[in-house]
């Protein structure tokens, strides 16, 4: 289904799945030709080193790291994102630290002070997150814009789900959520730029990244109110609009 529906990989979430999960979803994807981005949720120091090798291993082509080692104190944190960049170093594997909740990204301000203290520090841009996290007023203003552009400007792949100061996935044809949707999609455009200006070649990736129950909405019964599979392959659209309008092509 992810292969004829266009898409160029798959994602393997070791934060919801396991590593025999992964082993065995990796000749199906083998089979479809579809690319495996490795997603990392180390509890450890020393534990995203399997993770690295294994990835290594699949030809993922970088570790999308959501570190689960979360020291209080700025000056703890960046030992501990040191020591994941060297050890990508030395394996020979790139990572990229999502922004995200419950994780050493977990705050806004703290990942700023992060980029600015690390400057090889790259990122994978979920901002649904931020957005939820310092529940942003709308419109936002133009020194919350510019702290968003900030991480832009130091991302290397993205992942898409609209969020607003509420709701961290929100249906994206509801009438109410149109503004957010419109943001997000700025979001994209100006990081898509970015990434673009910065890289003559090469491909960046963008994951459609919408989480299971209870991410969107859901009613009484437990259900979502939007379909996910769907909504996936409206924001594969929607990104592959505005890369083709900047020029690119894929």
């Amino acid at each position: 289904m992810v292969a004829e529906a266009g898409f160029d990989g798959m994602a393997i979430d070791l934060g919801a799945s396991d590593v025999a999960v992964a082993h065995a979803v990796r000749p199906h994807m083998e089979a479809n030709g579809l690319t495996p981005l490795i997603v990392a949720f180390p509890k450890t120091i020393e534990s995203l080193e399997d993770t690295l090798h294994m990835a290594a291993d699949f030809g993922a082509p970088f570790v999308d790291v959501i570190g689960q080692v979360m020291p209080i104190a700025l000056d703890d944190m960046v030992p501990v994102i040191e020591t994941w960049m060297g050890m990508a170093d030395r394996i020979g594997v790139p990572i990229q630290f999502e922004t995200h909740r419950n994780c050493i990204t977990n705050d806004l301000y703290t990942t700023l002070q992060l980029l600015d203290r690390i400057p090889d520090l790259r990122i994978c841009a979920d901002l649904s997150h931020y957005v939820v996290d310092r529940e942003f007023w709308f419109p936002l203003s133009e020194n919350d814009l510019g702290l968003m552009s900030r991480i832009l400007q130091r991302s290397d792949s993205f992942q898409g789900r609209v969020a607003s100061r509420q709701q961290i996935q929100l249906q994206l044809d509801f009438p109410q959520h149109q503004k957010w949707v419109e943001l997000f999609k700025g979001w994209w455009r100006e990081g898509l730029a970015d990434w673009r200006a910065r890289n003559a070649s090469g491909d960046c990736i963008f994951v459609c990244e919408l989480g299971p129950p209870e991410y969107a909405m859901t009613g009484p019964d437990g259900v979502e109110m939007s379909n996910r599979w769907e909504e996936a392959q409206v924001i594969m659209r929607w990104v592959r609009e505005i890369w083709a309008d900047l020029g690119g092509n894929g």
